[in-house]
């Protein structure tokens, strides 16, 4: 999505005030608060720390060395794990990488499921850095799933660029409002309202709004297989 910029996001999705690119130079220690709930439910923070520490220990990592493979600073990832700082999309699918799992397993509540009403007011709300980019997930937090539903906005003259996604991820998309533009695998597809694309996702791809309003898309996403 890489669920994640103009440089929208530093994620597709979704999605960046920086580049997003593998080997690039860990993220900077200061707090990136870029999580907006709308209420207070909706804070991701200390569910993120939770299951980030989870999912680290229980792949033998330090801090130190889940900083060198992720890019991600080790004061960052403290911070995270502490429920300290609510990482940007960028930063979250850097971490999805270098652990080898889905975005909702970072993201997962991990409560009891069952038959679910996702109310707008209760929304879980992800932007890029510069707030030109938002993903609102349209799935229950209940686990890591292998099939992931976002609604994504990109403001006008925006672009969102996406590092590669784990192999064998594929994103659906939809738009809605606006016109899009993608790049994946060195072609650009142009998508207007009511356009539809299916592509790997494995690849360094971007979103470019290059019309003059918002432009709204969904985004379905389907990992190769259930991991995390």
């Amino acid at each position: 999505m890489d669920l994640v910029k103009k440089k929208a996001s530093e994620p597709t999705t979704v999605p960046r005030a920086e580049k997003d690119a593998p080997g690039s130079r860990p993220e900077s220690a200061a707090p990136q608060a870029t999580t907006h709930p709308v209420g207070e439910s909706a804070d991701l923070a200390p569910v993120v720390g939770g299951n980030l520490r989870r999912l680290r220990t229980r792949r033998g990592l330090s801090l130190e060395r889940l900083a060198q493979i992720s890019g991600v600073s080790r004061a960052m990832l403290g911070q995270i794990e502490l429920g300290q700082s609510a990482p940007t999309i960028n930063v979250l699918w850097k971490i999805a990488r270098a652990l080898e799992v889905t975005f909702s397993a970072l993201i997962s509540a991990r409560t009891q499921s069952g038959a679910l009403v996702l109310r707008a007011s209760e929304s879980k709300i992800l932007t890029s850095k510069d707030r030109s980019f938002s993903s609102r997930a349209l799935f229950p937090f209940d686990e890591p799933r292998r099939v992931e539903f976002y609604e994504l906005h990109l403001a006008a003259n925006s672009i969102e660029e996406a590092d590669a996604h784990p192999p064998g991820t594929s994103e659906n998309l939809v738009v809605t409002a606006g016109t899009i533009e993608i790049d994946v695998a060195g072609d650009t597809h142009r998508l207007e309202t009511g356009d539809s694309i299916l592509f790997e996702a494995d690849t360094p791809h971007a979103y470019r709004n290059v019309g003059r309003v918002e432009a709204v898309m969904y985004l379905l996403m389907t990992y190769a297989e259930e991991i995390g």
